[in-house]
């Protein structure tokens, strides 16, 4: 088998050794492959920040050379051996779009590209810069040597402002956020989003027709020094209308704004609130909660600030799908006046969705996951959004020692947003972009796992959901109270617990009262963005005012051997923190690859021995260690044969440490693939002797983790994703240390290996 390996690490090699020497003999004889370009700084001065110079002369270089992999140009072969086809489609077509087309040097104008580099230069200080090339030339291929020959950047020695008084005063006022200082390199580049800065201070202060362009740094250059003057000016051509301040006359709002029936004329029949108009017909929300959304008042100065709060806060209501606001010029009635026009066009008000997994378990279980939601956005016409939800699974053992037994699960949820703050306290309306949320959640979940026991837990919270900007999110629930019970347990299923007090334990005491916060950065959400970050850290906290409250009225200090009861029911007392990190690099053609890290840990205390059931972490499955069934995994060294007695016991942890990366690229159409390879595993805090593991130390976690890789295929219809990964161990944890790795015992030809170590997940969406 080994042999096997070696010999497929040659061959592919080899293949990629070819693939560069038969490059060569497609090159027409008349040809010269273009492999590039070196640009060498020069100077007889003595400069700094050279190599910043030469990344901006290396930005005026193109066209860009074919890539290569190792010195060698696969992507180029690919395109060569496909050679010409006219179809739109089949497998040629599809190897050339893999494939790169040639670069040759005809296709490079050096001359012109000393050019653009002088012109780059010249737009960071380098005024009198000279670029001269050579080429370098091979038997089949050509690159090119371009020489700078710099001087030392001017440098910006005075910046002064020679405009209208007032305007003066505000760009002044805001001076210390200037883009353009004394002492820096002159840059084009600055000195651009220096006016665009300073239009967005002049918009924020009424200046509601003022443009970019309308402002001019003259320059004026010492060559003694090398130096240059900045003077800030505005053109003589600017309009007067430019450089008049605007108020706002009339705020109108139409509730039922429709593209296809679009109009500027403002109805007579008006709802007038405070100092907004409201267009009268159906007037979805209410006009309340649409003034708390809107910061222009009448008479007010404009601010493009404000006008950037009021879009973002109504779109944020979760009830429009299409926001704008359309400003009329008044100069011919009331000069200096604008009137303001809030066009808003609703969403579907009732949406119902389903969606269908397909769910296997460790313990050889398989059943079918159905769950149905109706969605309410404006259910009191206070741009409420009430979702209603019903989860329900079944799954059985269609062959094995429970054949025909089976287990079932519904789950009711009910969750209210409403785009406010509710507290005991008054709260001042805020200049955030988007609108604070308060969110009340009630669930109910009933268990039934015949042969064994029915479990009902019930679900309380409270709390408030609010977005800093649009990348940054805060979730905290202050009351969140879960209560979980069994009933109807059977004799075989109490003896199953009492093989393992531990686990026990935990599935008695769930009784939770406690508080949640959790924070999300997320780059994601920007689809241009070529390297986005993503990153997520919750932490609960539960028992801790209970405990207050059992020692305030009857001086008991918690203890876990004898734990105090509140109404009758021992409650639980833990803190937990999660964090998931996940990283996506974006490449050409949606092509990416992306990293996920995830770490938890918790720890019971006071009235608590160990956590909760419901609170313990656990490994393995579609959106976890894909190469091992879901949950699977751990705690440690620990493994539970699937089938046993006990398998749907599944026992957590208290720690959970996972890593995962992945390589997706598109196929066809919508169809995509992914390559992965997933680490991780969960571990105990503390002892426990049933399950024969050690629990977690830094000295030897590594020694424990679970190791997968596989391949993957995806529908991506963007508004939904059907992902199939095919999973293969690597490295099994709970063998002998020594044999953990299982690579050698790999054998794709075996039916018997097949069954045992081949994972196929099914899920809806990406795994991170």
């Amino acid at each position: 088998m080994k042999n096997n390996k070696i010999l497929l690490l040659v061959f592919a090699l080899y293949m990629l050794v070819l693939s560069s020497c038969t490059c060569m003999k497609f090159i027409p004889e008349s040809e010269k492959l273009y492999t590039g370009a070196v640009i060498k700084i020069k100077s007889s001065e003595k400069v700094r920040n050279k190599n910043t110079i030469k990344k901006s002369a290396e930005s005026a270089i193109s066209p860009k050379p074919n890539k290569t992999i190792l010195g060698q140009r696969p992507k180029l072969w690919l395109y060569y051996v496909a050679g010409d086809t006219t179809s739109k489609s089949g497998f040629r077509k599809w190897v050339k779009k893999q494939g790169e087309a040639p670069v040759y040097y005809s296709n490079v104008n050096p001359l012109k590209i000393t050019e653009f580099i002088d012109a780059k230069l010249f737009n960071i200080g380098i005024f009198k810069n000279k670029t001269a090339y050579f080429t370098r030339e091979r038997k089949k291929t050509s690159s090119t040597v371009y020489e700078c020959y710099i001087h030392t950047p001017y440098k910006i020695s005075e910046v002064t402002i020679s405009v209208d008084e007032v305007i003066k005063n505000i760009i002044e006022s805001s001076k210390n956020k200037t883009l353009v200082k004394k002492g820096d390199n002159y840059n084009l580049e600055q000195i651009k989003k220096e006016r665009e800065r300073i239009d967005l201070v002049l918009k924020d202060n009424g200046y509601f027709f003022f443009h970019p362009n309308y402002l001019l740094f003259n320059i004026d250059t010492n060559e003694t020094n090398k130096s240059v003057k900045l003077k800030l000016t505005i053109k003589p051509e600017t309009p007067e209308i430019a450089l008049q301040t605007y108020r706002i006359k009339e705020v109108y709002i139409n509730q039922n704004y429709s593209l296809r029936r679009e109009t500027d004329v403002i109805a007579t029949d008006t709802l007038i609130e405070g100092s907004l108009i409201y267009i009268q017909g159906n007037l979805n929300i209410r006009p309340s909660i649409i003034r708390r959304a809107i910061y222009f008042r009448k008479n007010e100065i404009y601010s493009r600030q404000k006008h950037n709060i009021t879009l973002n806060r109504l779109m944020s209501l979760g009830s429009f799908k299409f926001v704008n606001i359309k400003f009329t010029d008044l100069a011919a009635s009331t000069p200096g006046f604008l009137n303001a026009m809030v066009l808003l066009t609703p969403m579907k008000k009732k949406t119902f969705n389903t969606e269908l997994n397909l769910v296997s378990k460790s313990n050889n279980f398989i059943g079918p996951q159905l769950n149905l939601n109706y969605k309410n956005r404006n259910t009191f016409h206070g741009a409420e959004l009430l979702n209603l939800s019903l989860g329900s699974s079944f799954e059985t053992q269609f062959s094995g020692k429970y054949k025909n037994l089976y287990s079932y699960e519904i789950n009711p949820q009910l969750e209210l947003y409403i785009p406010k703050f509710i507290v005991p306290f008054h709260l001042k309306n805020s200049n955030n972009y988007y609108v604070p949320k308060t969110k009340f959640a009630l669930s109910y979940s009933f268990l039934k796992r015949i042969q064994y026991f029915n479990q009902t837990s019930s679900q309380l919270s409270y709390g408030f959901k609010w977005k800093e900007n649009a990348k940054k999110d805060h979730e905290l629930n202050p009351i969140n109270i879960s209560y979980t019970t069994l009933s109807k347990k059977t004799a075989e299923f109490d003896s199953l617990l009492n093989l393992n007090p531990f686990l026990k334990k935990s599935y008695e005491e769930q009784f939770i009262v406690g508080s949640t916060y959790s924070y999300t950065f997320n780059e994601q959400i920007l689809p241009d963005q070529k390297n986005q970050f993503y990153f997520n850290v919750s932490t609960e906290i539960s028992g801790n005012s209970l405990s207050l409250l059992n020692r305030i009225t009857s001086g008991d200090k918690t203890n876990s051997d004898e734990p105090n009861q509140f109404l009758g029911v021992i409650y639980s007392q833990f803190v937990k923190i999660s964090l998931d990190a996940r990283n996506h690099y974006n490449f050409r053609k949606k092509n990416k690859l992306a990293f996920r890290l995830f770490a938890g840990v918790g720890k019971a205390y006071g009235n608590s021995d160990l956590l909760p059931y419901s609170k313990q972490y656990f490994s393995g499955g579609p959106n976890s260690i894909r190469a091992f069934l879901i949950n699977s995994l751990g705690p440690g060294t620990y493994h539970q044969e699937p089938g046993s007695e006990s398998a749907f016991l599944e026992q957590g942890g208290d720690v959970k440490l996972e890593v995962n990366a992945e390589y997706r690229c598109n196929l066809i159409s919508a169809l995509k693939g992914a390559v992965f390879i997933d680490a991780g595993n969960t571990w105990l805090l503390k002892s426990n002797p049933q399950i024969l593991s050690a629990p977690f130390s830094f000295s030897r976690f590594y020694k424990e983790l679970a190791v997968g890789t596989g391949i993957g295929l995806r529908l991506d219809l963007s508004f939904f994703v059907i992902r199939f990964d095919l999973g293969i161990p690597l490295r099994k944890p709970w063998l002998e240390e020594g044999h953990r790795w299982v690579l050698q015992d790999i054998n794709i030809g075996s039916s018997s290996w097949r069954s045992d170590n081949l994972i196929l997940n099914i899920a809806i969406g990406y795994p991170f």
